[in-house]
């Protein structure tokens, strides 16, 4: 379970760095002035806006992820079932920011975001008939 969690880290960090990169890179361009980072009003080139809402986007249902991918290590629940939806989870987020960042398809990004979803919600449900049949 460390792994797929430590490969969603690794896939918010590289989003996170590649916004960054899109953010200096609109600067230079002169397509925004620094000053908009300050507080991100006014109008924005596309790409900062979508690289922005995706690397936002980690911290959002991911951290569904995170706290049952937890749960299953700190209480050392092994599941077999659990492990290939956490790592069907990473694989569909990984498709959703690609998508997103990439051609952004709205019909292809929303399929690899429920995918996800349903990934991260049947760990769940492992963790909860699990703990039910232990007790």
């Amino acid at each position: 379970m460390i792994y797929a969690m430590f490969a969603m880290v690794m896939l918010t960090f590289c989003i996170g760095c590649y916004t960054f990169y899109i953010r200096v890179n609109s600067v230079k361009t002169k397509q925004l002035k620094a000053r908009y980072f300050l507080l991100m009003q006014g109008d924005t080139p596309e790409p900062v806006t979508k690289t922005s809402r995706n690397f936002n986007n980690q911290f959002e249902m991911p951290v569904l992820f995170y706290v049952a991918a937890s749960l299953f290590a700190s209480l050392q629940i092994e599941s077999d079932f659990a492990l290939v939806c956490a790592w069907c989870f990473v694989g569909f987020r990984l498709a959703h920011a690609l998508i997103h960042l990439g051609y952004n398809y709205l019909l292809h990004r929303i399929i690899a975001f429920w995918l996800a979803n349903f990934a991260v919600l049947a760990m769940w449900f492992d963790l909860l008939i699990i703990q039910i049949n232990a007790n």
